[in-house]
């Protein structure tokens, strides 16, 4: 059996020169659970990529994936490892040719994430992390940002596709951290501002409504970094947690406490 991690690097850079071949190219588009949410055929050509690849490596492994691939009941506790796969995230980026998307796998084993890789394929940035073992950007060590105040702050955030149909849609707790912060960011992709996170190119982040292929990887990226990861209320996070808070660790609580406030008030 191969090394886990060895496999995810060398698995999410091909996966990564498909979509750079892809990038230019008129793409055929598809709706999946609202017309904003969409999969290109770079999406499904990426999953069966890195499918194919983890069936063949680890065939008694399972698979979580974007696309529609595995059941949340893989993350059950006791079952066989599971490999979480978000093949594009990014993909309303990706059919516009905006150029912020990635692509992360995730290894879990009794739900907690132990090896985890993302690909920043434009930049030509691989994110590493194992458990007990650090966080790194193409060999060097990562640590999460100095910011001692949300004053100080760059932060992250998204939206929900279905979020004009939602009551908790994330624009009561936007307005309430944008005053307080210097500045808010909405790159379209949670696996690279997790990434970026752990680099300390952002020093907060959240974010509700999302799967857990989409924060396995930036979960062990982040904590690996020395920063802290948990669910709204302040919980540690877990692959079932619906929401995410992610930090540097020293901002966590001033920034869970703008997010309590604005939910109570909303």
């Amino acid at each position: 059996m191969p090394d886990p991690l060895e496999f995810a690097i060398a698995t999410a850079r091909e996966a990564g020169q498909i979509l750079c071949r892809q990038y230019d190219k008129h793409h055929s588009v598809q709706s999946k659970s609202s017309d904003i949410d969409i999969v290109t055929e770079a999406d499904i050509a990426s999953e069966q990529l890195i499918v194919d690849a983890i069936r063949q490596e680890f065939p008694s492994h399972r698979i979580l994936s974007e696309e529609g691939l595995g059941t949340l009941d893989a993350l059950v506790a006791g079952a066989a490892p599971v490999w979480l796969v978000d093949p594009l995230d990014g993909t309303v980026n990706y059919a516009h040719g905006f150029p912020l998307w990635g692509v992360s796998l995730a290894l879990a084993e009794s739900g907690r994430v132990r090896t985890a890789v993302t690909f920043d394929p434009l930049r030509d940035e691989i994110y590493w992390a194992q458990a007990g073992e650090g966080a790194w950007r193409n060999g060097t060590r990562l640590q999460v940002s100095g910011a001692e105040d949300l004053r100080q702050a760059l932060v992250a955030t998204g939206f929900a596709y279905k979020r004009a149909t939602l009551t908790d849609n994330n624009l009561a707790e936007f307005s309430a951290v944008m005053p307080g912060v210097q500045g808010v960011r909405r790159g379209g992709s949670a696996v690279l501002d997790l990434a970026y996170l752990a680099a300390g190119r952002l020093d907060g982040y959240w974010e509700m409504h999302l799967n857990p292929w989409d924060w396995a990887a930036g979960w062990l990226l982040v904590e690996e970094a020395g920063g802290r990861v948990t669910d709204l209320r302040g919980e540690p996070w877990a692959l079932s947690s619906g929401d995410m808070v992610a930090t540097n660790g020293t901002l966590h609580e001033e920034l869970l406490a703008r997010l309590a406030r604005a939910r109570r008030q909303h």
